[in-house]
């Protein structure tokens, strides 16, 4: 599948969507991944998930990290109480994540046991020094990938016509990031995106973001790559 899927996030012509477009190849290469295409089609060897589960819960506790940098960089008033709602969601998200690891068999002590991955490093750190190097739009731009991100993968797998639906077991991961729920989640990343590139003179550094946004991707992709190389 090709960087011509249709991007469903942000206005045309937007910051969003522009970062998108000038980042294709390594956007393509983050969202089209062959993990991705192993979850699409359940040929994903289980190993490799299992490695994906434990490292994006230790993952995450940057992430909110990232969040609550970004809450203490909000704008106004209102940007922080969003903000600290996205954490707090995210702080429960981290809570069911544990669930969903446990039903593949690892448990609360074998998570908290795992040491972060280099790949896990490598991005969660990069995306906290661009937050306390930049502004607000900075850091939103090293966020968004992921949170858009993972939501035009489940649009990906659910076009791809090799999906498997049946007996596969990712099934369930799939339905959580096409969900209704995620995907408005992914959408208002993206207007908020397009709103502070208006608001934070987006256009006149636009050549620094787009750098930001390509990298972000590239280490996504690693992310993917590293589940898989705990099979390799």
């Amino acid at each position: 599948m090709s960087t011509t899927f249709a991007a469903p996030y942000g206005a045309p012509g937007g910051l969003a969507q522009r970062l998108r477009e000038s980042s294709a190849a390594r956007w393509d290469a983050y969202c089209w991944h062959p993990f991705v295409q192993g979850l699409a089609e359940g040929t994903l060897p289980l190993p490799a998930f299992r490695r994906y589960l434990v490292q994006d819960w230790l993952f995450l506790i940057q992430f909110a990290r990232a969040k609550a940098l970004a809450a203490f960089k909000a704008e106004s008033l209102a940007a922080l109480r969003n903000k600290a709602s996205s954490l707090n969601a995210l702080l429960s998200e981290m809570q069911m994540h544990l669930g969903y690891c446990a039903g593949w068999g690892l448990s609360e002590a074998d998570v908290l046991a795992e040491t972060e991955a280099p790949e896990t490093v490598a991005y969660t750190r990069w995306v906290l020094d661009r937050g306390m190097a930049g502004d607000i739009l900075d850091l939103e731009v090293a966020l968004a990938p992921c949170t858009i991100g993972y939501g035009e993968i489940a649009l990906r797998i659910v076009a791809h016509p090799g999906r498997k639906r049946d007996g596969n077991p990712y099934e369930s991961w799939i339905e959580t990031y096409g969900s209704p729920g995620y995907q408005a989640l992914a959408s208002g990343a993206a207007v908020r995106l397009d709103a502070l590139g208006l608001s934070h003179g987006g256009e006149a550094r636009f050549a620094s973001l787009s750098a930001t946004f390509g990298e972000a991707a590239r280490l996504e992709a690693n992310f993917w790559q590293m589940g898989l190389n705990a099979v390799s």
